[in-house]
């Protein structure tokens, strides 16, 4: 796992500026290679502190938990807080297990594909979210092919047909939208998913990345213009923040941000925070139900800020508040918190 996230990091640095090149869907602010990047970034960074830890090193899905939480909490962007998503759902299925089978991979890219699509409020087809169900859907087809079988030899046909699946759909992503057919380009996360993938392949197999994966993707060649650049300047503000909320207050949250903006992602990080026990002593499961607090990681697209704060604040304390313009391509050398301002 340290090495799939390792090599993801240098993969998604070198493509950065080819896939920041070809964004264009949902805004076209030519950010998600560097967002992508910057955020698997923070999850490659979560492993140089596990010396330090108390968690189990030889527990696979433990190991992805930790990183998946880095990357919530620095998440950037659209893509970056799917990954992040990705990331801490992929773990789940893997909890208490030392090795990756093709069983366990079906059981945690379903997990992480569901998750995805769900932290959306308007889940789009066309996008990495569907080049990642199509993964999970071969993965799942290969290992029903096989009975179950956890051999390793297993695994890498469920590898394979995970990272083929990803090529073919993002492939489909130019006909699936509007704005990627129009400028004759395939989605930018989608081919940041697949090339993440493609990185657990590699890392997992042992064998060297599949480059011939990107020949003809279009849009995607050397010498193809920066098509963002051509596009129109997208008014408005990105808004993130992570803020601890009760799953019924969260849920008001999401509702009153669907009608402020749109690209809506709510997830959560981590688990439940404690909470209290009635007068007799007993659990109260619906009081427990209403009033257990979880950590959300939010992000929005709003025309102003302000409004998106105050109604973030109406209902809870929220940390990491940052605003970018939308208009403002980031850059991948600036400290957090540089790329745009903070409240």
């Amino acid at each position: 796992m340290k090495r799939w996230l390792g090599k993801a990091e240098t993969t998604l640095g070198n493509h950065s500026d080819r896939l920041n090149a070809i964004n264009i869907f949902p805004v076209a602010d030519g950010d998600t290679g560097t967002n992508l990047y910057l955020t698997v970034r923070a999850a490659a960074a979560a492993f140089a502190d596990r010396s330090a830890s108390d968690e189990p090193v030889n527990d696979v899905g433990a190991v992805l938990a930790a990183a998946g939480r880095a990357a919530m909490e620095q998440a950037r962007g659209n893509s970056g807080t799917l990954f992040a998503v990705f990331l801490c759902a992929l773990a789940e299925p893997l909890a208490g297990h030392t090795r990756l089978s093709a069983p366990l991979l079906a059981a945690a890219l379903n997990r992480a594909q569901i998750r995805a699509w769900s932290a959306l409020s308007e889940p789009v087809p066309g996008t990495m979210l569907s080049v990642l169900e199509a993964a999970a859907r071969a993965a799942g087809d290969c290992d029903t092919a096989h009975n179950g079988d956890d051999s390793n030899q297993a695994l890498g046909l469920a590898l394979d047909a995970a990272v083929n699946a990803a090529l073919d759909a993002v492939v489909r992503t130019e006909d699936q939208l509007a704005p990627l057919h129009a400028a004759h380009v395939v989605d930018a996360g989608g081919v940041g998913m697949l090339l993440i993938l493609d990185c657990l392949r590699s890392a997992v197999l042992g064998e060297e990345l599949q480059d011939e994966l990107l020949d003809g993707l279009h849009g995607y060649d050397l010498q193809d213009p920066h098509i963002h650049a051509g596009m129109p300047d997208d008014d408005g503000v990105e808004v993130m923040c992570t803020i601890s909320l009760s799953p019924l207050a969260a849920a008001t949250l999401r509702q009153r941000l669907d009608e402020l903006g749109d690209s809506v992602i709510m997830s959560q990080v981590g688990s439940a925070s404690p909470v209290g026990r009635n007068d007799a002593g007993d659990d109260d499961d619906d009081e427990d139900a209403a009033e257990a607090s979880y950590r959300w990681r939010v992000h929005v697209h709003v025309p102003e800020a302000e409004p998106a704060v105050a109604v973030i604040r109406s209902l809870g304390d929220p940390t990491d508040i940052s605003v970018s313009q939308l208009s403002m391509p980031r850059d991948p050398g600036l400290p957090a918190g540089q790329h745009g301002h903070e409240y």
